[in-house]
């Protein structure tokens, strides 16, 4: 996968909140193996000093590191934590999202876009949480987006992909961009289910946070996604409505 000019061997992005300890995340994210993680600005850097030690732990684990402006319903909101992020992450990378619902956290594409926007001309490099719509994905790649990534359920429901068929067709229309579906994948089935579909790659978290064993998850994800991607470059038989034999017919013996 390549995203921003930037190759990577895993197609994997895994957030780090909701884990029970530090020591669980840091091996959550080994065993995905993951190259870029998400982080909160707004969750890791209050008051004092508080985050250092998080983002120590994630310097020593020595992958990307993508800030998000989780939280935030405007796109004053938004840019300004960008801006903050870039300054405590030294990233020009943001996983931008503008909240437009409290009970989804469906994103309000009409901010997203207006963020995306301002965000890129001033030199951010934006990776947008958006909604599977197709004309919304035209538009922030318009505002200069490089990479899109479609929900494909709800933050944190892990219902898997909602509407298969509008991310067959958002996958369709994109087919050079780099698409990574975003939020509401719950078991490797699900992502794997995505990448078979031709995307890129999977961003999820709570469905490895909060697993009983979030290790395992991880290497559960790992393997799904490759698997998946496999599938995906393999090029699956087509469905069909009726049966058609595995073993051939012709010259079969028979009795009358």
């Amino acid at each position: 996968m390549k995203v921003y000019g930037v190759e990577l061997e895993s197609r994997l992005l895994l957030g780090t909140a909701l884990y029970p300890s530090p020591k669980i995340l840091a091996d959550a994210v080994n065993a995905s193996g993951a190259q870029i993680v998400t982080v909160s600005l707004r969750r890791e850097s209050g008051r004092e000093r508080a985050g250092q030690d998080f983002w120590r732990l994630i310097r020593e684990l020595g992958v990307r590191v993508l800030p998000n402006t989780a939280g935030c319903h405007t796109v004053a909101e938004a840019v300004a934590t960008a801006q903050m992020a870039r300054e405590v992450f030294d990233t020009s990378w943001i996983k931008l999202e503008v909240i437009g619902d409290h009970d989804t956290l469906q994103p309000d594409v009409f901010g997203l876009v207006e963020a995306a926007g301002l965000l890129a001309r001033d030199g951010f490099e934006v990776f947008p949480y958006t909604t599977e719509d197709l004309g919304v994905g035209e538009r922030l790649l318009d505002a200069g987006c490089k990479v899109l990534m479609p929900w494909g359920a709800p933050i944190g429901t892990g219902r898997g992909l909602a509407n298969p068929y509008a991310l067959r067709s958002f996958r369709a229309r994109f087919a050079d961009v780099p698409l990574i579906v975003d939020a509401g994948i719950g078991l490797p089935s699900h992502a794997a289910q995505a990448m078979e579909l031709g995307f890129d790659g999977v961003l999820l978290n709570t469905a490895v946070a909060k697993a009983g064993d979030p290790v395992l998850m991880a290497r559960a994800f790992r393997d799904a996604i490759a698997a998946g991607r496999a599938a995906f470059v393999a090029d699956p038989m087509e469905q069909r409505d009726m049966a058609s034999p595995s073993t051939p017919v012709f010259g079969m013996a028979f009795s009358t």
